[in-house]
């Protein structure tokens, strides 16, 4: 009887040893990424203070995940065009540092980076992809391993605001057909799922084009109650504070409660599979709002900040919730947080810098003391967005107090050549509204452009539109304690020269360090093809 016990005691001790010693399940990412979603979420509005364009949109999914993790005040993208950003994210590398992927069309990912995507499926991930992840480029969504991960059902969601009025017209109540609509779109990640090993961690990522335009007129309104005139009063200073633009934002911002209400669907699933405490969520944007001045396409905040709320599961280690975080980060910080979660060693060459101390920690505001400054840039958007084909190179450092941009071609047009703005013959707004190509390419059709296109030689929006539109200088420079919208340029000022000198040179440096070839031969990589030139060459 003593040897049976003995036995038994020493079956139990080698049991326990073996499961001390084996790893722990790793944790499952759950990404949602919407095109073109700018910083606009209802948990803005509350730490920002009311009188903000906030104020009207209502993200109560956003705002929840929020809540159980950390919101990320100051989040920026490296590069406020999509694919240049997307190819930074997944490399966790400024966006100069891409190759090909650092600009949209022409775009080729050529495997020269790691992408964080592609090394989680190599360790034993389940990939799933839902729309789009990186787009547009060659191989299509390459970082993320193509198109073999592809779950697309359902891809009405992309065109939400236009399927759902669709069926409203034909006698659909507009809850039922929102409801209809959002469940093609979720239906992918339940697909995925069922369809996962689940002795597999996943990597799921949900990327709709619904907050991209085109949108539906009147949709904000229509579809989710989002009245235009709550905005009045409430506009930056470089929007023209009109019912037309008014009304444009408000239909934005319906999409991006539409992806709101994917957002609370896809958490409540994984909720049902008991995968959420060992599960981060990540939801973030790729640039700022299409189609409207200072937006997508610029360096100014409204075109390059975005919201970032990450929810680390308590199984990871998750840090007090709730929190409200002030450092500066970029983007390109979540691919080495991604792979340190999965306990994967992140490439020494990535610039980006793991976020997991913060998620870990336990203490609001500024966490770490070196995160006190991001850099953003762009170089070729629309491929003929000038008439020599060639980029509109920037680059910048955003401090807490200040935003530096440097304009290395300043004789060339920011925001696309003003075709057709010069001639006798009137420009038709309807044209301006529906095709980007007709006249400044480089920023999306819409109303909001349309309406400032029609108006620009009023007296009252002239300098408007030359704000948007215009050359600008080789240097700007922006005090956000005095100007937080970013209109008032004091490069010229001599009481900030000691404030550029510094910024100038800590950007220089950055630039230096990570090898930008805008520094070389006066950007000869930028500026000869294939970075330049038409696309289809």
């Amino acid at each position: 009887m003593k040897l049976i016990i003995a036995i038994f005691l020493q079956c139990l001790f080698i049991i326990s040893s073996c499961l001390a010693d084996a790893p722990a399940k790793r944790p499952n990412v759950l990404f949602l990424f919407a095109d073109d979603w700018g910083r606009h979420a209802s948990a803005y509005a509350k730490i920002d203070g009311p009188g903000s364009v906030n104020d009207v949109i209502k993200t109560p999914n956003f705002d929840a995940v929020a809540s159980e993790g950390v919101l990320f005040r100051s989040a920026f993208v490296s590069a406020p065009s999509c694919t240049p950003c997307r190819s930074a994210l997944f490399s966790g590398q400024h966006f100069w540092r891409c190759g090909r992927g650092s600009i949209l069309l022409g775009a080729i990912w050529d495997g020269s980076n790691v992408s964080f995507a592609e090394e989680l499926n190599k360790s034993g991930y389940e990939i799933g992809v839902t729309y789009k992840a990186w787009s547009p480029g060659k191989p299509n969504n390459a970082p993320i391993g193509g198109n073999k991960f592809a779950f697309n059902g359902g891809g009405q969601f992309n065109q939400f605001s236009q399927t759902v009025t669709n069926l409203v017209e034909n006698g659909k109540p507009v809850e039922d057909a929102k409801a209809q609509v959002l469940k093609q779109g979720t239906d992918n990640f339940e697909k995925f799922l069922s369809q996962r090993p689940t002795e597999k961690p996943f990597f799921y990522w949900f990327g709709p084009t619904n907050v991209h335009r085109k949108w539906t007129r009147g949709s904000g309104k229509a579809l989710w109650g989002i009245e235009p005139d709550g905005l009045k009063g409430k506009l930056p200073p470089f929007l023209a504070d009109v019912p037309e633009v008014r009304e444009d934002l408000t239909d934005y911002f319906g999409e991006a409660q539409a992806f709101d209400a994917a957002i609370g669907m896809l958490v409540d699933r994984l909720k049902q599979t008991g995968e959420l405490e060992n599960t981060i969520i990540i939801i973030s944007g790729d640039h700022g709002a299409p189609g409207f001045p200072h937006g997508k396409c610029n360096l100014y905040d409204f075109g390059s900040s975005v919201p970032l709320a990450i929810r680390m599961g308590s199984e990871i280690g998750a840090g007090k919730p709730g929190r409200v975080i002030d450092d500066l980060v970029s983007l390109t910080d979540l691919a080495p947080t991604i792979l340190e979660v999965a306990s994967l060693d992140a490439p020494t060459a990535m610039t980006g810098r793991s976020l997991m101390n913060i998620l870990k920690a336990d203490v609001s505001g500024q966490v770490e003391a070196t995160r006190d400054a991001v850099y953003i840039g762009r170089e070729r958007h629309v491929d003929s967005a000038r008439a020599d084909y060639m980029p509109y190179p920037q680059r910048a450092i955003r401090t807490k107090d200040f935003l530096y941009i440097m304009n290395f071609k300043p004789e060339r047009w920011p925001l696309g050549d003003p075709y057709q703005l010069n001639s006798d013959g009137k420009i038709d707004p309807k044209q301006v509204q529906e095709n980007t190509l007709v006249t400044l390419p480089d920023e999306d059709a819409g109303p909001a452009k349309a309406w400032l296109v029609a108006n620009r030689k009023t007296k009252r929006w002239k300098e408007l539109f030359e704000l948007a539109y215009g050359r600008r200088p080789p240097e700007e420079l922006y005090d956000l304690k005095k100007d937080p919208h970013q209109v008032n340029n004091v490069a010229l000022d001599k009481s900030y020269t000691d404030v550029l000198i510094k910024l100038h040179d800590r950007l220089w440096e950055e630039l230096k360090r990570t090898s930008d070839p805008r520094l070389v031969e006066d950007g000869k990589f930028f500026e000869t093809p294939p970075m330049s030139g038409p696309a289809g060459q």
